[in-house]
């Protein structure tokens, strides 16, 4: 695999990392209210979900992920309900002034990148995203080292995009000076996550 296959691959991934979507949304979201390890720990979910699915590829299992159909759904629904709840939780948490809010446990921040996790795992349009771009880029071979070779091109992009949300939530959070800011963007936060459970849920 020469160097502008990957870079042609480095460009429409992260076209589709960088889309708005209800990852990025739940991401930036995360950040702001908890703070930059909660973002960092449902991005790296994503991510992890994102290599399954290029594992899968590189052996020819795309197709029967596709097909998956009552697990995917599954864990679409489970991981879209999660996010409705912890949409709820935000709107209607006190508000308090990021600087004294405690900083997130290993378990809880574990719990967020298994969230990522699962949700990504139930996006129907991973297989398919794959399926149509891995055969235009790699051709029908897809060996171990193309394998590695793309796997390191998502995480660079990953680190951009995830990094670069992460980054411009940090800085809003900075400007939350006031208990009646933190509480309308703690319900800003919130309906952003339950638009995002909602999105992820009606997702074909």
């Amino acid at each position: 695999m020469d160097m502008t296959t990957l870079i042609a691959f480095a460009a429409a991934f992260f076209v589709f990392a960088a889309s708005p979507g209800p990852d990025n949304m739940t991401i930036v979201a995360r950040t702001i209210t908890h703070g930059a390890p909660s973002g960092i720990a449902y991005g790296l979910g994503t991510v992890a979900g994102i290599l399954i699915f290029l594992t899968l590829a590189a052996f020819g299992l795309s197709l029967i992920a596709q097909e998956m159909g009552v697990a995917m759904t599954v864990l679409r629904y489970g991981g879209a309900a999660y996010l409705i709840w912890m949409g709820v939780k935000m709107w209607t948490a006190p508000a308090v002034v990021p600087q004294l809010q405690p900083v997130s446990e290993r378990r809880r921040l574990f719990s967020i990148f298994l969230t990522g996790f699962v949700l990504n795992l139930g996006n129907p349009k991973m297989p398919l995203f794959y399926v149509a771009l891995l055969p235009n880029i790699v051709g029908a071979s897809l060996t171990v080292d193309h394998l590695a070779a793309l796997a390191a091109v998502i995480l660079c992009v990953e680190v951009v995009v995830i990094g670069g949300h992460v980054l411009l939530a940090v800085r809003a959070r900075k400007l939350l000076r006031s208990e009646r800011i933190v509480r309308r963007v703690n319900r800003v936060a919130g309906g952003v996550m339950i638009g995002s459970g909602v999105a992820v849920a009606a997702s074909r």
